[in-house]
């Protein structure tokens, strides 16, 4: 397959990667040149304009930070509504708002092209590893040619429905989840310590208890170990999605309590200069509140 791919950084690289070595012809573009050094070493080809990465392919996946980014890619001139080739395949895998994923669709369609959300959950590890889970949502013709795609990528495929929408509101929903949990295991974590207990044993105690599922095993032992310099998503990319997910509550009258709570423990991280840290040094946040050092 003719694979396009822009938006090179940690998760970005990681699902290049598997598609180059997995064969597929793949174009990269970034806007930071030094970022496509190493795919273009083993036989990426680096593009130096959208028109060029686009050009001839079957489908090309973004995979960029923000909202603004991704309508500027789109709807700039010579951005991929200007060159995208009709009838291929727009994929966008980063975590956006419903609306600018409404706004796409429609764009796209209007184009004679076809957009996909194939959103991805899980950190850049499990993306080199090719052991994400996406969630994909868009016409099943698309998804079907996708299907070797998301084999490449992931362990396994939720289809969210045949609106990319569909495929957005789990993916906002799910960060929510994530977020909520590692603010919980932040809170029990502090609880614990001011009792004298050793985190690492809670630790032990919570993942090979009821709670042994991956988000608590990686989040807990990273707030155990105070790695928060490994990044997976930062503060600056937690906060946009606690917005997103607040703001697509609003939308439709549903009211999210709990992430007022995620997105005010984020803004309190930022404010201490900690917003390219990794979101879950928001537990940090919550031992300095419970007198902590």
């Amino acid at each position: 397959m003719r694979v396009g791919f822009i938006g090179i950084g940690r998760m970005g690289h990681g699902m290049a990667k598997r598609i180059l070595d997995a064969g597929h012809e793949l174009t990269i573009y970034d806007t930071n040149p030094k970022a496509l050094e190493e795919l273009s070493s083993n036989g990426a080809i680096a593009a130096t304009s959208i028109a060029e990465t686009v050009e001839n392919r079957e489908v090309t996946i973004t995979m960029l930070p923000t909202d603004e980014a991704l309508e500027e890619l789109t709807f700039s001139k010579n951005g991929l509504i200007d060159c995208l080739p009709k009838e291929a395949i727009h994929m966008t895998s980063g975590t956006h708002s419903v609306q600018t994923i409404k706004k796409l669709t429609e764009a796209h369609k209007n184009a004679d092209q076809i957009l996909v959300a194939g959103h991805v959950l899980g950190r850049p590890d499990l993306a080199a590893e090719g052991t994400l889970t996406i969630v994909p949502g868009g016409p099943p013709s698309a998804l079907k040619i996708l299907t070797p795609i998301f084999d490449l990528l992931a362990k396994q495929t939720f289809i969210a429905g045949n609106e990319p929408q569909a495929a957005t509101a789990v993916k906002i929903a799910n960060n929510f989840v994530l977020g909520s949990a590692i603010e919980v295991i932040g809170e029990s974590m502090a609880l614990v310590r001011k009792f004298g207990v050793d985190p690492q044993l809670f630790q032990t105690i919570l993942t090979e208890g009821l709670f042994g599922a991956p988000a608590y095993k990686i989040y807990g032992q990273i707030i155990v170990d105070e790695s928060y310099d490994n990044v997976g998503a930062s503060v600056q990319i937690g906060l946009k999605d606690a917005n997103l997910a607040l703001t697509a509550g609003e939308a439709v009258n549903v009211p999210l309590p709990c992430a007022n709570v995620w997105r005010d423990r984020l803004l309190s991280a930022k404010a201490h200069g900690e917003e390219e840290l990794d979101w879950a040094v928001m537990a940090r946040e919550q031992a300095r509140a419970s007198g902590i050092e």
